[in-house]
């Protein structure tokens, strides 16, 4: 039913979580992917593995590239339903194999992925210092992937993780908006993990700040109202650019000799740093180490967050350029044509027993199915205006299709002559158009298959993209114009699935 994906970079803490995997009572998953991410691999994993869960461990080679690059390598390794991510520096509960079933058992097909609660254990007789508070941060969050199982179909479909996210911050905050666009939900379990607070010195509040410049990436994939969408507080962003931006006033009057204007400046700067300083500082345990601590990054952070953002903000354009490492979503749907690309076109014909289906159209069709891909039909019929045949004997030819290929969805069909000017007869975009709002998706997510050069007109008319299978009847140019040309239908699909380069 499901199998865990485990990126990890190598911390003692893996062999923790895979013994509490090992202990806990419930159904085994099939497969236990660990993804070992570490730059140098020179050294094994120490996984400390019983027998049992020995068997079901399986470790693949990660390209240091960050953990959206491991999990994509983990999930695409597995031919489970289910994909249960973990993270390597959390625990399992003795309960925590059940409560993951429990949570996936029949859960509507709208549901994308299922969260689990993460528990942050604090020190009792103190109060947090600010590392263990940013730590408990992770029991409200929404959307991550400490413990997130998602179907596999709905990672197909979305094309899996964003790797031009190479830290763990916002990857799987990118990934739940794009599958949460495609109409589907991301629910909260009630299985239950444990996050440690891992030791950390003082300097790990300024290192995080780096973390600014994937919201430069989140803002120009997701648009301005991103966190709101996600669910991600906002920070102190502003107050940093203003403190950074005194601190930059002060120290321009002193070289341009303006003691006024610096003096004014600098004490804007200190009383911005002052008050951060302090709000970090009021809640916590108060203690020497801890206020110096705080100070120091205090002063540090504005200055770290402001050259972070805009770092991303300024290497956007080439990430967004970047499409080796961009997802590759499924199309939303995919549009067949009918006579020549899902059966052998034989013109005008009226006769149900004669249609034959194209070499690997019934497997091309329940691969789209298996991948949740709807799918339409669209055909030029000029024999209804031709008079050679009629509208009934299209649609019963449409129905001895779906006999034999399965279920086509919805069949749209242009009775027009090739003189009539409509504009539903490709290469005119009508079909296309009234095929989209049929199925509620954009055009612009939509993949056009034919087998001549009206086909992929038509879908370069609606904004669609499109793929040519050709046939004896395709003429050359026909082919040479096509963007993308397979083998057989099979191809075609494969290709959308992301099967096949």
């Amino acid at each position: 039913m499901f199998d865990i994906v485990v990126p990890t970079i190598g911390r003692p803490s893996l062999r923790r979580l895979l013994n509490s995997i090992g202990r806990s009572s419930g159904p085994r998953p099939g497969r236990i992917f660990v993804v070992d991410d570490r730059r140098d691999r020179s050294a094994p994993l120490e996984l400390g593995l019983d027998a049992d869960l020995g068997q079901r461990v399986t470790v693949r080679a990660g390209r240091a590239a960050g953990p959206a690059s491991a999990r994509n390598i983990g999930w695409r390794c597995s031919g489970a339903v289910w994909i249960a991510f973990v993270d390597d520096d959390v625990l399992v509960g003795e309960t925590w194999l059940d409560d993951l079933a429990r949570d996936l058992r029949d859960l509507p097909g709208d549901v994308a992925a299922s969260q689990g609660r993460v528990l942050v254990p604090l020190p009792a007789g103190r109060r947090p210092t600010d590392w263990e508070r940013n730590v408990a941060g992770l029991a409200t969050a929404r959307w991550i992937t400490a413990d997130c199982a998602y179907r596999r179909s709905a990672l197909l479909a979305a094309g899996g993780f964003d790797e031009r996210f190479r830290r763990a911050y916002r990857e799987d905050a990118d990934l739940a908006l794009r599958v949460v666009a495609r109409g589907k939900r991301i629910v909260r379990g009630e299985r239950r993990v444990t996050h440690p607070v891992g030791a950390a010195d003082w300097t790990i509040s300024v290192r995080l700040q780096a973390g600014n410049a994937d919201d430069a990436l989140m803002e120009a994939l997701h648009g301005r109202a991103w966190r709101s969408r996600a669910g991600a507080p906002r920070g102190a962003y502003r107050q940093h650019v203003g403190a950074a931006s005194a601190a930059g006033i002060a120290l321009a009057a002193c070289a341009a000799r303006r003691p006024k204007v610096a003096a004014i400046a600098a004490a804007a700067w200190a009383l911005q740093a002052v008050y951060f300083a302090w709000r970090r500082i009021a809640p916590g345990p108060r203690t020497r180490g801890e206020i110096a601590a705080m100070l120091a990054s205090s002063v540090a952070i504005p200055f770290a967050a402001v050259y972070h953002r805009v770092r991303g903000a300024s290497g956007r354009r080439g990430q967004l350029a970047d499409r080796a490492r961009a997802p590759k979503p499924l199309p939303r749907a995919v549009l067949f044509d009918r006579d020549g690309t899902l059966v052998v076109d034989l013109p005008f014909n009226r006769d149900p027993d004669r249609v034959e289906p194209m070499p690997g159209a019934a497997s091309a069709l329940a691969m789209l199915r298996a991948a949740d891909v709807p799918i339409a039909v669209v055909s030029n019929q000029s024999g209804v205006a031709l008079g050679r045949v009629t509208r009934g004997d299209v649609d019963a030819l449409n129905a001895r299709i779906e006999a034999l290929l399965g279920p086509l969805g919805p069949v749209f069909v242009c009775t027009h002559g090739p003189d009539d000017r409509c504009r539903c007869r490709k290469p005119a975009p009508g079909l296309l158009e009234a095929a989209a709002r049929r199925l509620g998706v954009r055009l612009r997510d939509c993949v056009v298959v034919g087998d001549i050069g009206a086909d992929i007109e038509a879908a370069h008319a609606a904004g669609a993209r499109a793929i040519l299978v050709p046939t004896a009847v395709t003429r050359p140019e026909e082919i040479a114009a096509a963007p993308l040309v397979a083998r057989d239908l099979e191809h075609a699909v494969r290709l959308l699935l992301g099967e096949e380069a």
